[in-house]
């Protein structure tokens, strides 16, 4: 089984589940559901596709072997615009006749099929353990996403809210593109509506609690981690 720990920062986490088979699928979608937030799930690579660009869950389990579009033009359709949602390829066999074209596209794990809980673990606790690492924002800048703390020239701790915490990580996978204002409405106002007043208020308030000004605003579209 998996810590309890590990176990309440999956609550937080979606995943799609993209797999032909209705009846594997279904299997694997109700195991997955007494871990995660959100589980959502479609029958072939297109459809998986259209769902991840709409949900942008943070984990991508897919089957290789699919009718339609399979598993490696789907990730090949992700990995264009993204190289941070965790890939999880499932198989039927062993992946020699792919081996080259898999390690290209940062396939973070593999589970044989059939799946059960001890591999599905396995694979998510490897998620967490890279989701919770530390990140260094900038040269005197930790941010601690396990205690959601920053750690300023490694003596100061500030506190942060969840959102902000979010914020701070999501700017950092940005690695220097622009975050912008629809994504960060998409992923830290749950469904509500950000207003313009409501996000300044924000990033003033997150601002005033950081020593070193690390956020930059791009007019009209967005933020990027100023380093």
């Amino acid at each position: 089984m998996m810590n309890e720990e590990l176990l309440k920062e999956l609550k937080n986490i979606s995943i799609l589940c993209v797999e032909d088979e209705d009846e594997i699928r279904q299997t694997i979608v109700s195991t997955l559901k007494y871990y995660f937030k959100e589980v959502y799930e479609a029958s072939d690579g297109n459809e998986g596709f259209e769902l991840y660009e709409y949900y942008k869950p943070k984990i991508v389990l897919t089957d290789i072997q699919m009718k339609n579009c399979n598993g490696l033009e789907f990730v090949k359709k992700i990995r264009k615009i993204d190289n941070e949602t965790m890939v999880i390829m499932l198989t039927a066999y062993s992946n020699e006749e792919y081996l080259m074209e898999l390690i290209n596209l940062n396939i973070n794990h593999f589970i044989l099929k059939p799946l059960n809980s001890k591999k599905l673990n396995d694979a998510l606790e490897k998620y967490l353990q890279k989701a919770i690492k530390p990140i260094l924002l900038c040269e005197d800048l930790i941010l601690d996403l396990q205690k959601r703390e920053l750690i300023y020239q490694n003596e100061q701790i500030i506190h942060l809210r969840k959102r902000e915490k979010d914020f701070l990580q999501l700017l950092y996978y940005k690695n220097g593109a622009i975050l912008k204002y629809e994504e960060i409405e998409f992923e830290l106002w749950n469904d509500k509506e950000m207003t313009s007043h409501a996000l300044k208020s924000f990033i003033k308030e997150l601002r005033h609690k950081i020593p070193v000004n690390v956020i930059k605003n791009i007019p009209q579209e967005g933020y990027t981690l100023q380093h």
